[in-house]
């Protein structure tokens, strides 16, 4: 397997995780073989990572340097601006993997803050260990809740971080479950953030992705239907602010500014 057939496979199980470094390796393995085949091949992949469509978009205009650099200078606003947000003592709330909001969290530990975080574990795939572990090595208490714990990790929160896969005018694609989370927020009146870089922006909507059942229960009985869809879309009414590297908005005006870029 050449390392192009490798890059496309590990975006396509999710052995690469965070919309941010899946339009990364898209970028790596669209330099591997440029063209129009390359691109269409890339953005079938993940068909609901707006970050990685605009990031091979912006590429043909900007070059490989300026995409990367992109990333990496808009984390680092991102890193600053939820930095303001968290209190001393805060007790927040997350759920799945977001890198966005991982190194933003570490950032703030970095920087003095006191804090601890609630995750839950996001199954079937587990990227809640994969939070709990890159925040617990940079020495931030961290509590993994079973999914079916949502509504006690809300509860117990000041507010709530969560990522973004996409956001559209009318709400956010974020991993299945985080509607309910936005629910519960609101029922505790605990304030929901997104954490995302505005690439994730996309003027078009999206179907929801439903991946394989193996990765729920690979032997299934007869008459045992699986489903397991990968995202939902968190209805817009629920979020707080959208914290990016335009800055912290709120949802009407982030969408103004992120529609002029993309």
């Amino acid at each position: 397997m050449g390392e192009f057939e490798k890059i496309c496979k590990d975006i396509k199980s999710i052995k690469i995780q965070g919309a941010t470094n899946v339009a990364k390796a898209a970028i790596r393995a669209y330099s591997l073989k440029p063209g129009e085949k390359t691109k269409k091949i890339l953005m079938n992949l993940r068909p609901t990572e707006p970050a990685l469509f605009n990031a091979l978009k912006f590429l043909e205009k900007e070059g490989k340097k300026k995409i990367l650099s992109h990333f990496k200078e808009s984390q680092e606003i991102i890193n600053q601006e939820v930095f303001k947000i968290i209190k001393s003592n805060s007790i927040i709330y997350t759920h799945c993997h977001s890198t966005s909001v991982v190194k933003a969290l570490i950032y703030a530990k970095k920087k003095g803050k006191k804090f601890q975080v609630l995750s839950t574990e996001t199954r079937p795939l587990f990227q809640g260990r994969k939070t709990a572990k890159e925040l617990a090595k940079n020495k931030i208490k961290v509590s993994l809740f079973v999914d079916s714990a949502i509504h006690q990790a809300v509860k117990k929160s000041n507010l709530v971080l969560l990522g973004a896969d996409a956001i559209l005018e009318s709400g956010v694609m974020n991993k299945i479950g985080s509607q309910v989370v936005a629910e519960e927020a609101k029922l505790h009146k605990k304030p929901v953030y997104i954490v995302s870089d505005s690439w994730k922006f996309s003027p078009k909507s999206m179907e929801i992705e439903e991946r394989n059942f193996k990765e729920v229960w690979e032997n299934t009985p007869k008459r045992v239907k699986i489903r397991n869809p990968a995202f939902e879309k968190i209805n817009r009414k629920y979020i707080k602010k959208i914290i990016s590297e335009l800055g912290i908005l709120n949802y009407s005006d982030f969408i103004r500014k992120a529609d002029k870029i993309i």
